[in-house]
């Protein structure tokens, strides 16, 4: 007889128990994470003897580099995503379990999850990075984010709340600018911009007549001298002038400080008041407990040697963004990109399957370039073999995004829907699917730092 959900609960929850695989006398590897590094290792470990267990907290894999078009009404959360049970139904020795992982015990060489323990022979941590808010609570508390496909749906839906709003309200001052604010000259903050901006040339002025447009102001924050700072001097002028002339306002050299009262207070002195701050100035890396002998790099990297094994454990690998293994060349970590992850879950899934010989050549990362794009017709790319800029760089930023889409019915919808978009500026998306949050009002606790 089955319990009853009074005495199960949901999800059901016990980490005190074992989690519920099959017995097998096949190594088992554990993957934790189904970033670009977890799903390429994975993949390229169909038809090994091994068991393989994949766990992440959500039940797909998202393509995060196009989660600002689903934010900004340009393509539906199906266009990005698969589920992990779609992408492996035919690789027969893996399974999947939708887990967190909270500790890992390496004595007993088992990992502690919210729904059970699981044995490992062999541990890969490819768990990425989270937002890092470098200490600012209140920012972390009210700022939107772009992590996953909830906070993407979260923030299209109060974005085009905040228009209705605008519209609709007496109590919104006509007078008012309405003030949208990205924190962070990264790629997604600048193509977070670029979206807005291209939304409020076209959309917002067709689908809201009678909201003033000139109302609407963007903004973005730069704590550097310049945007794109990864990519070359070339292209991040070139960035710059693309985004300001597309009417977004850029502050370079300054830092937010706080967000206080529906007010972001900026390192220049300067206070703007909005109810849609965007934040994606920072990351770090999101490592589970235990991994007391580890030695960890900046951003909360785990340090890791040329066949990415964590220093200090014999079984336990991390590759992609949480992994800090540094370049041969210059000695800095690989960077944070899709790339990396990719080539490394690649490079460990033929070290697992060599036997993991000490004598075996590290992983060399094949730097194949850097690309960003600010909108339409307008993008950058510092490439192994040149640098372009235009219609050019924006038509291989289309087509290198939608080859790397897991399904093949993914890459058919996305190109579908960024035809459509080219001969039109209409947004098909303008969908509200969350409750929006309320204008952020300081509290009396909040002000007390």
């Amino acid at each position: 007889m089955c319990p009853s959900d009074k005495t199960l609960g949901f999800p059901f929850r016990s980490n005190t128990m074992e989690m519920r695989l099959p017995k097998t006398e096949k190594k088992r590897i554990v993957i934790v994470g189904g970033g670009f590094g977890g799903l390429n290792l994975a993949q390229s470990l169909k038809g090994t003897d091994f068991q393989i267990v994949l766990i992440d907290q959500h039940n797909h894999h998202n393509f995060q580099p196009l989660l600002y078009q689903i934010a900004t009404a340009g393509l539906m959360p199906d266009a990005i995503v698969a589920p992990f049970r779609n992408i492996f139904s035919k690789q027969d020795n893996l399974f999947f379990r939708m887990a967190r992982v909270e500790k890992i015990d390496d004595e007993k060489k088992q990992i502690e999850t919210d729904i059970g323990s699981a044995h490992y022979d062999y541990l890969v941590l490819a768990t990425g990075a989270t937002t890092n808010f470098f200490g600012m609570d209140r920012v972390e508390q009210h700022a939107y984010t772009l992590k996953s496909i909830e906070e993407a749906l979260e923030l299209r839906s109060a974005f085009i709340q905040y228009l209705e709003a605008a519209v609709s309200r007496q109590d919104m001052d006509e007078n008012e600018c309405m003030h949208f604010v990205l924190i962070g000259g990264g790629p997604t903050g600048l193509e977070m911009a670029g979206a807005l901006a291209e939304l409020k040339k076209n959309e917002i002025k067709k689908g809201y007549p009678d909201l003033d447009n000139d109302r609407i102001k963007i903004h973005l924050i730069e704590m550097g001298n310049e945007l794109l700072a990864p990519m070359s001097d070339e292209s991040s002028a070139t960035a710059l002038k693309y985004v300001q002339d597309m009417g977004v306002k850029v502050w370079l050299n300054t830092a937010i400080e706080d967000y206080k009262d529906g007010q972001v207070i900026l390192s220049n002195g300067e206070h703007l008041q909005t109810p849609m701050l965007f934040y994606a100035a920072g990351v770090t890396g999101d490592a589970p407990e235990g991994l007391v002998k580890a030695e960890m790099a900046r951003g909360n990297r785990i340090v890791v040697d040329p066949h990415t094994k964590v220093k200090g454990y014999e079984h336990i690998f991390a590759i992609g963004d949480i992994a800090a293994m540094p370049d041969p060349e210059n000695g800095h970590p690989h960077p944070q990109l899709a790339q990396p992850a990719i080539q490394q879950g690649k490079y460990l899934a033929k070290y697992i399957k060599k036997g993991c010989p000490s004598d075996y050549q590290g992983f060399q990362y094949k730097d194949l370039g850097t690309m960003a794009t600010i909108g339409k017709k307008k993008a950058v790319a510092d490439l192994p073999w040149g640098k372009f800029r235009g219609t050019f760089a924006w038509l291989m930023w289309l087509f290198v995004h939608v080859m790397s889409l897991v399904a093949f019915r993914n890459r058919i919808n996305v190109i579908v829907n960024w035809t459509m978009s080219y001969f039109s500026t209409h947004k098909k998306y303008k969908i509200i699917t969350r409750s929006p949050r309320v204008l952020p009002k300081a509290k009396e606790e909040e002000l007390i730092s």
